[in-house]
């Protein structure tokens, strides 16, 4: 599997990588997962402190044991959860930050995190403050990089202008664009692309039709755009699945597309998809099929 950097960082990354969130309960079958994933060449394992309470980071950090040195690793931080209540609340600060990444660093059972993200944002954070925390972090050799996972333009302008931010994650794929028309300030921030929602729910796989009718739209699209939007996509593509990921990985400022796995035969499907050969022509034509909406609100 090819790899491509994360901006200019001197991380490379596979380009596909394992997003964990998806991970079941059963620490056997992410076993499985794992290790078709590195058998395939994946490198990139991105997950969150948020993610089952803690307990998704642990189990990433269970089944990579004794393969730290053939991973990047990504993990989040800012939704705190507070013992005995439901849910959680932000928190950016620079205390809270420096108070999370030790309980991940457990959980992920290493001493280091390649990359370090902050999992959402607000303009009414102290922005200077959170970079701090992150660029004390990297002095101590705690994180080797750090960046944003957010889809807020306005959030992302300001944190990539006053950091040394080398990342942003963000929900792209076919069926939502809005994330391309910053794509050139992203990569004039010298930072790159992380994927994230790829196949669009399931909507750009081999079962995309059969979902498609269960759902209640999708990004900018109302449910009845959305069903025929993905219909003509089916019947366009000569493999959807591939070109999903084709499409994502055809723009140079991604690093890289993250997928989802439950069972090892799905995360079998996207890598036979990612070996499928693409052409940039049906890219290109199948690209004019969907539409390039705009993000409408938290605009710089």
């Amino acid at each position: 599997m090819k790899k491509r950097e994360i901006g200019k960082s001197g991380l490379y990354v596979s380009e596909l990588g394992l997003g964990c969130m998806s991970f079941p309960d059963d620490l056997n079958v992410v076993k499985t997962i794992v290790d078709a994933a590195l058998h395939a060449g994946i490198n990139f394992f991105d997950t969150a402190d948020l993610y089952a309470g803690g307990k998704n980071e642990a189990m990433v950090g269970e089944v990579l044991k004794g393969r730290r040195d053939e991973i990047i690793l990504a993990t989040k931080v800012g939704n705190r959860m507070i013992p005995g209540e439901e849910g959680w609340r932000w928190d950016s600060s620079k205390e809270y930050i420096k108070e999370a990444v030790k309980e991940s660093l457990k959980r992920l059972g290493t001493d280091y995190i390649d990359l370090y993200q902050l999992h959402g944002g607000t303009m009414e954070d102290d922005v200077s403050e959170t970079i701090e925390a992150f660029e004390d972090l990297k002095k101590e050799g705690v994180i080797r990089q750090y960046g944003i996972s957010s889809i807020r333009p306005n959030v992302i302008e300001r944190f990539l202008r006053d950091s040394s931010a080398i990342s942003v994650m963000m929900q792209y794929s076919l069926l939502d664009r809005r994330p391309e028309e910053w794509f050139p300030m992203i990569r004039e921030a010298g930072a790159s692309v992380i994927t994230r929602g790829t196949l669009a729910k399931g909507l750009l796989t081999g079962e995309g039709i059969s979902r498609v009718g269960k759902v209640d739209g999708f990004a900018a699209y109302d449910a009845e755009h959305l069903q025929r939007t993905v219909g003509e996509v089916h019947e366009t593509a000569s493999d959807v699945h591939a070109l999903a990921l084709s499409f994502n990985l055809n723009e140079d400022v991604v690093s890289s597309a993250l997928i989802g796995a439950s069972s090892k035969n799905q995360l079998l499907d996207s890598i036979v998809a990612y070996e499928a050969t693409v052409e940039k022509s049906e890219i290109a034509s199948i690209s004019q099929i969907t539409e390039a909406h705009r993000y409408e609100q938290h605009r710089p």
